[in-house]
């Protein structure tokens, strides 16, 4: 199943115009025309399908078939905020990957020990986008503006939420199957190259934050953000 992103569509719609960049995949890339028939996510869980009445390689016209809300509608939130690496590229790679596995949000995570301070959202959008298409998944994962480690702990709700901090200062921690239950709201926290502070660990376990353990070995901080996510994954399958 191919699957284009139409944010703009809604549920009541009976027609629909695709985008230049989408209009210019079907007809250009995938070769498709009038007739044929495709199907549209919204980001927002609903998941289209779709014939095409004018196939023009920029606003290919589009006539809407069925609609079903709610597609594949997940059964937890997962929120990570994570320390973005000195190369961009391992957070695009974790953006992808967990997009593909499961996740409802991210937000970029400036702590004291980050190397990189500044994070630029269209394209690692872009990445989400594609991911989410390709794993035929109908809802767009949120991608929050980078924020600082203090400012974020202020912002998060105080009930409701179970929650856990990834670190490598020695200490008691648990697995996240022993502090997390299924079909919650989670948030987890994962530090940049070097690491949380003490500062900001104390501070998160102030705030009610589990230190949690990843295994034995020592990962990288997209390769610990994305076990994160797969044990979540896991633990509500």
């Amino acid at each position: 199943m191919q699957l284009f992103f139409t944010p703009d569509l809604n549920p009541s719609s009976e027609n629909f115009i695709l985008s230049e960049e989408e209009s210019k995949h079907a007809i250009r890339v995938l070769r498709m025309d009038a007739g044929d028939r495709l199907h549209l996510i919204d980001g927002r869980g609903g998941l289209y399908e779709a014939k095409i009445i004018d196939p023009h390689p920029k606003r290919t016209v589009l006539t809407i078939l069925n609609v079903e809300e709610g597609f594949q509608h997940p059964r937890y939130h997962l929120h990570i905020a994570v320390g973005p690496t000195k190369n961009i590229d391992r957070i695009e790679w974790f953006l992808e990957k967990a997009t593909e596995v499961g996740i409802q949000e991210i937000t970029p995570l400036i702590c004291e020990h980050s190397e990189r301070k500044e994070v630029k959202l269209e394209r690692l959008n872009k990445v989400v986008v594609a991911a989410m298409k390709q794993s035929l998944k109908a809802y767009l994962p949120k991608l929050n503006a980078a924020v600082s480690f203090k400012e974020f702990l202020k912002n998060i709700p105080t009930e409701g939420v179970q929650k856990a901090i990834a670190h490598c200062v020695d200490g008691e921690k648990k697995y996240l199957n022993q502090i997390f239950e299924p079909a919650k709201h989670y948030i987890i926290l994962i530090g940049p190259e070097g690491d949380f502070s003490e500062g900001e660990i104390e501070l998160a376990s102030q705030m009610g934050f589990h230190a949690i353990s990843l295994g034995d070995a020592r990962l990288r901080t997209e390769t610990a953000a994305l076990a994160a996510c797969m044990e979540v994954s896991l633990l509500n399958r």
